[in-house]
């Protein structure tokens, strides 16, 4: 009998933490350090003159100048790049480093870690580096704020933006409105309240709407709050009756897991758990990790801590992003990764939002329906991540919901069944047709041509600029 191979094959795969003496930078940073949270955020990798001591000479100069123009000419990020993270790139776990020079340099270019944690401006697109219609708040989050930093866009659930800072900042962050440092590009907008007036009105609102019953708390990301500042949060929400979800975000997890396996941290979320359980809600937490090579012992080590301190799941919501996890292999390689090794749940892959400069990373709609056609099969049922289109005043919707897909043109366009909360009086938001694009690189020759022929593509990348360094204001009215 003739053996037929299987498209995907599995095997189980041990998990390894790179040797981060391999870069000049890090030769003599012992276990201790490594492990220590506040070592992690003191070494994060800010700017390209600590890049460049971290690697000593295994880059050429090109790569710091390909950096240096994205980051004055296109990042809607600022740079920083923990420890964990960076030592995930080029990890040389089976095989020694590339030598240094033009093939380590190369091997970095194409790192998928790389791509959206440091892209550089020859990653963007030329033709199209933002969509016509790509938008600094691209879910018009801020618009369903019914306190500051809380968006009420679905009937049951809740989005507590807590803060506007993160451990780390990905380059295609959908939040790249509100969250870290202001870039050439980006003015980033500010919260006006206080802090602590900020969570009491958070607060207010959900004592106050019977109907929400879960709360996602992020950011930003909720490791870089304070935690006594954080547990005091979660205490108070735990005494509103009606919530029943607690979800905490956190990238963190996998890209500063020293903070999740911290004492102190560790403790806390039990204080925090057991109190959850005594009042039959569910408290779990969201990690985000879009590779294989991010997960590693010590993303291991953080997520077994929270379950045994009592939390009911740890999942994970990925992005989709072109050159980092555009693969059935890939992805099928991540999602096992995360739950043989580190008992994380996949949970979600994002379609990446349409936010300005973001073309390269984007994937069509076509795109994702086949990888999560190709997925079906292998994992368990509740381990195969749905992969969804964030359709702008819609929200989540599976990718093979589409009402109707213009695949010339790259439009599709969705319906929803609930109204958000900018939506009480409107009649026709049930019966309204909502749309989303595809990059225009990806559509046949004729779609390209039609765009082409719509929209004049050098003043969009003009206004792209222009619309990414004025105010949100400013930015809405002038909307392609």
């Amino acid at each position: 009998m003739i053996k037929v191979e299987q498209p995907y094959a599995y095997r189980r795969r041990e998990l390894v933490e790179p040797d981060w003496t391999r870069f000049p930078g890090w030769r003599d940073v012992t276990q201790e350090d490594w492990d220590s949270a506040q070592w992690q955020r003191v070494n994060c990798v800010r700017n390209i003159k600590q890049l460049r001591a971290l690697m000593g000479d295994l880059l050429d100069d090109r790569f710091y100048d390909d950096l240096a123009k994205d980051q004055s000419e296109r990042a809607t990020m600022s740079m920083l790049v923990p420890p964990q993270m960076l030592n995930t790139m080029v990890p040389a776990t089976e095989a020694p480093l590339p030598p240094a020079g033009h093939d380590f340099t190369e091997a970095f270019y194409a790192d998928p870690i790389r791509r959206y944690m440091l892209p550089v401006f020859s990653d963007r697109r030329t033709d199209w580096p933002s969509h016509p219609h790509a938008s600094r708040d691209s879910l018009h989050e801020h618009d369903m704020w019914v306190a500051e930093g809380l968006t009420h866009r679905y009937p049951t659930k809740v989005l507590a933006e807590l803060l506007p800072t993160c451990p780390q900042y990905c380059g295609h962050c959908t939040r790249m409105d509100l969250v870290g440092n202001s870039t050439p590009q980006v003015a980033k907008l500010k919260f006006d309240l206080k802090p602590v007036d900020r969570y009491s009105a958070m607060l207010d609102y959900l004592r106050e709407t019977p109907a929400v019953r879960d709360v996602v708390v992020s950011g930003g990301d909720v490791a870089n709050m304070p935690w006594k500042n954080l547990e005091a949060f979660l205490d108070q929400l735990l005494e509103i009756a009606n919530i029943r979800d607690i979800r905490l975000a956190t990238k963190a997890l996998m890209g500063l897991p020293q903070h999740w396996f911290a004492d102190d941290v560790v403790e806390g979320v039990g204080r925090v758990a057991t109190k959850a359980r005594s009042r039959g809600v569910s408290l779990a937490i969201h990690t985000h990790v879009n590779n294989a090579q991010s997960v590693t012992p010590s993303v291991a080590r953080a997520s077994k801590a929270m379950l045994e301190a009592g939390v009911r799941d740890v999942r994970n919501q990925g992005v989709l992003m072109r050159g980092v996890n555009d693969t059935t292999e890939q992805l099928l390689d991540l999602c096992f990764a995360l739950a043989d090794g580190a008992s994380i749940t996949p949970y979600y892959f994002y379609m990446c939002d349409m936010i300005p400069f973001a073309e390269h990373w984007r994937l069509s709609l076509a795109e994702a329906q086949h990888l999560q056609h190709s997925m079906m099969g292998y994992l368990p049922g509740f381990s195969t991540p749905r992969i969804v289109c964030d359709v702008p005043f819609v929200g989540k919707r599976w990718v093979h919901q589409v009402e109707e897909y213009d695949t010339e043109r790259g439009i599709s366009y969705w319906r929803k069944n609930y109204r958000t909360s900018i939506e009480g009086a409107d009649t026709e938001a049930l019966s309204r047709e909502y749309v989303y694009y595809d990059p225009i690189y990806t559509l046949p020759e004729s779609g390209q041509k039609w765009w082409h022929d719509s929209v004049d593509h050098e003043s969009v990348i003009a206004e792209a600029v222009e619309k990414a360094a004025t105010s949100r204001a400013a930015a809405e009215s002038q909307l392609v």
